[in-house]
């Protein structure tokens, strides 16, 4: 049921992966209600969700309509959030236009969560522009406490969720670099279709080594250098990471076990597990699930996402709900997913 009194948002890029799995969470959210859906430049059509979707038959029928700057003063007085799952590029651009219109935009792109200019160019390949706040929260929720007065918040990657969940509470345990190995689902690519991505081609393969751009980000979010090799899986959605590294000398298993209950007893989107999770136990759920072991004086430590929902939409949704002053996992316990 609707809170009376719900908080009016907009979704841009919803007739993507990302997106719509945003406009469902809003839809069903007692608290937030989805008044507009736009599509990124790309798409320049008007569709309902249900058109795209046809999972979202009698449930979720508006329409998602071409963007067009002409129409930023009647957003304006219509919504109070703005959710963009966009293109990088078009992120930048949008971003500023909407934060002058006096809304706050919770960016899924990677437009802001790199805090130094020259490696975002480096990066991304383009330059920030516009009149940006001067400090962008990276909204890891677990591990971000926004004031409600933030006028942006960069929402962090899907692998960069999961590796930095993973870590960020034995960071002080750890005597070396760690080393992240994770296998998306192919929709972390995107809709657009390509032939890598399609369904006969696609074959499990590791792909940007050493160079893909979540590496940065989650050396930034760890205050630290890490190895990370991403790996495209034969499945539609998730994310498995396996993570390890060597501890310093005399840390025990039962230390391990007290920083992870310590970071994460009452964050309840993070599940800690007896045994390693499989992608199947977190699709259609806002969960991080998380079992380390001591083997060795390493550290390894197995961690699943929905990269659709923790690694994207939810995460987005839950920083919404820490804004305004909810719970974190206010609509979000739910298991579902629309891709």
């Amino acid at each position: 049921m609707k809170h009376e009194q719900s908080i009016p948002c907009a979704v841009f890029g919803a007739s993507g992966y990302s997106g719509v799995e945003l406009c469902w969470l809003l839809h069903n959210h007692p608290y937030f209600s989805l008044d507009y859906a736009f599509s990124s430049g790309a798409r320049g059509d008007s569709s309902s969700l249900a058109q795209l979707y046809p999972t979202l038959a009698g449930q979720l029928e508006l329409n998602v309509q071409p963007w067009h700057t002409e129409l930023l003063s009647e957003l304006a007085q219509q919504v109070r959030v703005v959710f963009l799952a966009l293109p990088h590029e078009a992120s930048a651009e949008l971003a500023p236009q909407l934060i002058a219109a006096g809304l706050v935009v919770f960016d899924l792109s990677g437009a802001f969560r790199l805090h130094d200019a020259e490696e975002h160019e480096r990066v991304y390949g383009f330059r920030r522009s516009g009149a940006l706040p001067q400090q962008i929260p990276y909204g890891l929720a677990e591990w971000t406490t926004l004031s409600g007065t933030e006028s942006l918040i960069a929402v962090p990657g899907c692998y960069p969720t999961v590796a930095n969940l993973a870590l960020k509470p034995v960071l002080p345990l750890l005597a070396g670099t760690p080393v992240i190995n994770a296998v998306s689902g192919v929709s972390g690519a995107g809709r657009k279709a390509a032939a890598h991505t399609s369904f006969c081609e696609v074959s499990l393969v590791a792909y940007g080594v050493a160079s893909h751009r979540h590496q940065p980000e989650i050396a930034q979010a760890l205050g630290r250098d890490v190895i990370f090799v991403p790996h495209l899986g034969n499945f539609k959605r998730g994310i498995l990471a396996t993570i390890h590294a060597p501890l310093k000398a005399g840390v025990s298993m039962d230390d391990v076990q007290a920083a992870y209950q310590q970071a994460y007893t009452k964050q309840p989107l993070v599940r800690l597990r007896q045994q390693p999770p499989a992608v199947n136990d977190v699709v259609g759920t806002a969960y991080c699930d998380i079992y380390p072991v001591v083997a060795q004086q390493h550290l390894i430590v197995c961690a699943a996402i929905d990269n659709l929902l923790k690694g994207a939409a939810a995460q987005a949704v839950q920083l919404a709900n820490q804004y305004y002053g909810l719970a974190s996992d206010t609509g979000l316990t739910q298991r579902g997913g629309v891709v």
